[in-house]
Order: structure tokens, then C-alpha cells, then sequence
């Protein structure tokens, strides 16, 4: 058997595969939990970037400036070493959940902090270029209607954002997905990390007693075609609603 069939071998294990399909459910919950907790906060950025002109709340348009532009140029992997080191973990977090041990808990905790912080960041840029392109005309709708300011926000320039927004949000979250394969360098147990487990201990699963470049191939190559398949797939998504999006503009026009 060649060095190449032996690392094949490895992707024959039942018991491989469930470690990595484990692995990348994590994928998964950390980055829809980036994803919607950053849409969250990205939003009340974005809003007070946008809204916040006064005298007495200039200093929130600038707070939140800062935020945005100090994550949002800065690398992710810086953010998510600092996290590690310094960002605090809750006594929840401190303890064994969802089959992992407390060790692993925390570190996913942390770096799960880090990418939320710097997902929203980028978020709350595309969310205000949102909010930028309703027309100004809409606020004075709302308020002839008898809305104050929260509400014509909520019920009328917010859904408007959004769906604008749609494409560039969903293009994110590919993004976000990639960028979850960072927090492989803090020993966290998303799919990359897995990989790179798994790949320290080939030997014992290629039948050959031995790591063989082979395997970081396979390895590897196996990861590129998961991520590609599921990135693949939304980028697809996006187009469609984009085509949608064209679509429904003619139909106005």
C-alpha cells in the first residue's frame, strides 16, 4: 500500500469522521453566534455612528467610531490572543458543557469573544452603508404619520437596511465561517483545530506507524473541500438573492 492510499485510509474511519462532523458543528455554532450577536451590535453601532450628531451625544458617535475602526483594521488573530490572555470567562463557562472539558470551555468562550468583536465591527460598517441609502424622504414619512423617531427607526428605516444589506450580510457570514478556522491557534475545537489534531496523530490511523507528507495533504485537502462546499453553497445563495433583488427593482420601475 502506497503512502498516499495509507492516508486515504485515515477518511475510511466512522470514527474520524463523527471527530470532524463534531468539529464542524462547532464551526457552526461559533460563527452563527459571531454572526447574530454581531448583527446585534453591529446595528446599535451603526446607529449611533449614524444618528448620534448633538452636543450631548457626539461622544457615543465617537466611542463608537473608534470601536469600529480600531477592530475593524486590525487583525483578527491579534484579538483573538488578547481575548485569550485578557477577556474574562464566566463561572458558566468554567465547567464541562456540550462534552468538552472546562479547559476547552473557556478557550472557546474567549475566542468566541474575539470573533464577535471583530465581526461586529465589519458588520456595522455594512449596516450603515444601509441606513445610508434609504432616502431621507422616509423619516419624513414616517414622522407625518405619526411615528417618533424610535419607532419610523424601527418600523420603517431598520427593515429597509437590511434588506439592502442582504447580499453584503450573507457574504459576511462566509466570511465569518473562514475566519472561525483562526481559532485553530488557541486549541479550540472547531473543524481546523480537529484537523490539525488529528493530522499529530496520523500514524496511528494510516497503518503505516508513521506522520507521511501524504497525510497533511489529504488532511488538509479534506478541510479545503468542506469549507469550499459550504462557503460554495452560500456564495450561491447570494447570487440567487441578488438576481431576486434585480428582479423585484425591474418590476418596481
Amino acid at each position: 500500500m502506497s503512502e498516499f492510499e495509507a492516508s486515504l485510509s485515515i477518511l475510511r474511519n466512522p470514527a474520524i469522521w463523527s471527530y470532524l462532523l463534531r468539529g464542524l458543528m462547532f464551526t457552526f455554532v461559533i460563527s452563527v453566534i459571531a454572526v447574530v450577536i454581531g448583527i446585534l451590535l453591529g446595528s446599535v453601532l451603526a446607529l449611533v455612528r449614524n444618528y448620534c450628531t448633538t452636543k450631548k451625544t457626539w461622544i457615543f458617535k465617537a466611542l463608537s467610531a473608534i470601536y469600529i475602526e480600531v477592530f475593524r483594521n486590525t487583525p483578527l488573530l491579534l484579538w483573538i490572543f488578547i481575548c485569550l490572555v485578557f477577556c474574562p470567562c464566566p463561572s458558566i463557562f468554567n465547567r464541562q458543557l456540550f462534552g468538552l472539558t472546562s479547559v476547552e470551555t473557556k478557550l472557546l468562550f474567549k475566542a468566541a469573544m474575539a470573533l464577535i468583536l471583530f465581526t461586529s465591527s465589519v458588520i456595522a460598517e455594512i449596516i450603515r452603508g444601509g441606513l445610508n441609502a434609504v432616502p431621507q424622504g422616509q423619516f419624513e414619512a414616517g414622522h407625518s404619520q405619526g411615528f417618533h423617531t424610535v419607532s419610523t427607526m424601527v418600523y420603517i428605516i431598520l427593515p429597509q437596511a437590511y434588506k439592502n444589506v442582504i447580499p453584503t450580510l450573507l457574504s459576511q457570514v462566509i466570511t465569518t465561517i473562514k475566519d472561525s478556522s483562526y481559532l485553530a491557534n488557541v486549541a479550540t475545537i472547531e473543524l481546523m483545530a480537529r484537523m490539525k489534531k488529528l493530522l499529530s496523530s496520523a500514524n496511528m490511523y494510516n497503518g503505516t506507524g508513521r506522520i507521511n507528507v501524504s497525510d497533511v495533504f489529504v488532511l488538509f485537502g479534506c478541510a479545503a473541500i468542506i469549507y469550499f462546499i459550504i462557503n460554495f453553497s452560500l456564495s450561491c445563495f447570494v447570487r440567487y438573492l441578488q438576481g431576486r433583488t434585480k428582479k423585484v427593482a425591474r418590476v418596481v420601475e
